[in-house]
């Protein structure tokens, strides 16, 4: 079940004010804290309507695998913040893409993506899918020229995540926009990282939105949840008939979790992008540091591109490369700064509000070849920081543990 507007709200609220107030009217209680209804299934108020809302023909919830209020709540608003008509919210990140490919694509299609996604998306497009005749194409985040190349007759979709994990690459949305629509296929963009807090690809002329919920909407680690944000058209008449035949459907508490964590999306973002930019700036100038990946420092390939879409701000996720003399030795340099930490953590999560380190080579993008990576840009030497909300100073002590010592190995 989805909602294309938020009830009785006014037109023009500004995000911040969308992330605490746009959801479904209140029960007839006058909850102010949105409800969590744990139901899977709803009582009818007659055979006829029960019929007539089975069939399509009447707005009302049957299944939870169809609609739940709670998740109704949370569409509505992720939709209010991202600027599209609907929203429709899945179990996972990747469920959203999953469910994507599923409702858009066919064997014979042709879909053209970023090498610099995220792992588990390189191999659900390029081997999954490539199993049911679905064919694709890789190429640079950054090369506009390769992307039109790329297009044939039977694409169907671009899929472009920016900025990218962990090289956080910044694509341009506008012109990818354009090819697409000049091809006449759907430009698909993940908004993991940047969120509606920052960046909305609506504005640019993206067609369907995605999101992991796990990450930054939810804030803190709690739940996992997906999503895509697209047009009525879209939400209704492709994403729901094979949401209601798959059941990758978000479970209540899940979405009720996401939906409290947007509350605070604006300002979490903000003071995250605040301390990331300050690390990345510290980061730069370490003696062992060969270089930083963060799209706030003037250093950056798309600095200026990545400040007119992400409002002026770099976002919370940066990754660094340790100065080493060969892939081996990077990798051992990597793990030394890692199992270096007391204060961070150790994990391959990110959006939390406690600072998280991986190692990407080894864990969200280990599933690639080393090929892949290096194609990527992706060495073994790098270290992926989504920073949190931790005192600056606190953080800088943390890092130097490792880096300060990687002299002496």
């Amino acid at each position: 079940m989805t909602h294309s507007a938020p009830p009785a709200l006014p037109e023009g609220l500004h995000i911040d004010t969308l992330a605490v107030r746009a959801a479904v009217p209140r029960s007839q209680y006058g909850e102010n804290s949105e409800a969590l209804y744990l139901t899977t299934g709803y009582v009818q108020p007659s055979a006829q309507a029960s019929a007539a809302r089975f069939a399509g023909q009447e707005e009302g919830y049957t299944y939870g695998r169809s609609g739940n209020p709670t998740v109704s709540s949370l569409e509505l608003r992720l939709a209010a913040l991202e600027g599209t008509q609907a929203c429709m919210a899945t179990s996972s990140g990747m469920s959203s893409i999953m469910l994507m490919l599923f409702s858009l694509l066919k064997a014979g299609d042709h879909v053209v993506f970023s090498q610099s996604m995220f792992g588990s998306t390189i191999k659900l497009i390029g081997s999954e899918f490539a199993r049911f005749g679905v064919e694709s194409t890789v190429v640079p985040q950054t090369d506009l020229a390769a992307w039109k190349a790329a297009v044939r007759p039977s694409t169907k979709l671009l899929f472009a995540e920016t900025p990218t994990n962990p090289l956080t690459d910044v694509c341009d949305i506008a012109a990818l926009a354009e090819i697409a629509h000049s091809a006449g296929a759907l430009l698909a963009v993940d908004n993991c990282f940047a969120t509606p807090a920052l960046q909305r690809p609506m504005v640019f002329g993206a067609d369907i939105i995605m999101h992991s919920g796990t990450k930054y909407l939810d804030g803190q680690g709690r739940v996992m949840a997906g999503a895509l944000c697209a047009s009525e058209e879209l939400v209704k008449g492709k994403f729901l008939p094979v949401m209601k035949n798959t059941g990758m459907v978000l479970s209540p508490f899940n979405a009720w979790v996401v939906l409290k964590g947007l509350e605070t999306l604006g300002i979490r973002m903000e003071a995250q992008s605040a301390r990331a930019l300050a690390l990345a700036q510290w980061l730069e100038q370490h003696p062992q540091v060969a270089r930083v990946y963060y799209p706030g420092l003037p250093s950056h390939p798309q600095h200026a591109l990545a400040m007119a879409q992400q409002s002026g701000k770099g976002g919370a996720l940066l990754s660094f490369d340790v100065k080493a003399s060969s892939a081996e030795e990077g990798r051992a340099r990597a793990f030394h700064v890692l199992d270096s930490l007391q204060v961070l953590s150790l994990c391959t999560n990110l959006g939390d509000t406690k600072g998280l380190l991986t190692h990407p080579a080894s864990t969200s993008h280990g599933k690639l070849s080393e090929a892949q990576r290096q194609a990527a840009g992706m060495g073994q030497g790098m270290v992926r920081f989504a920073v949190g909300l931790e005192h600056f100073d606190d953080v800088k002590a943390d890092l130097l543990r490792g880096l300060d010592t990687l002299k002496t190995l």
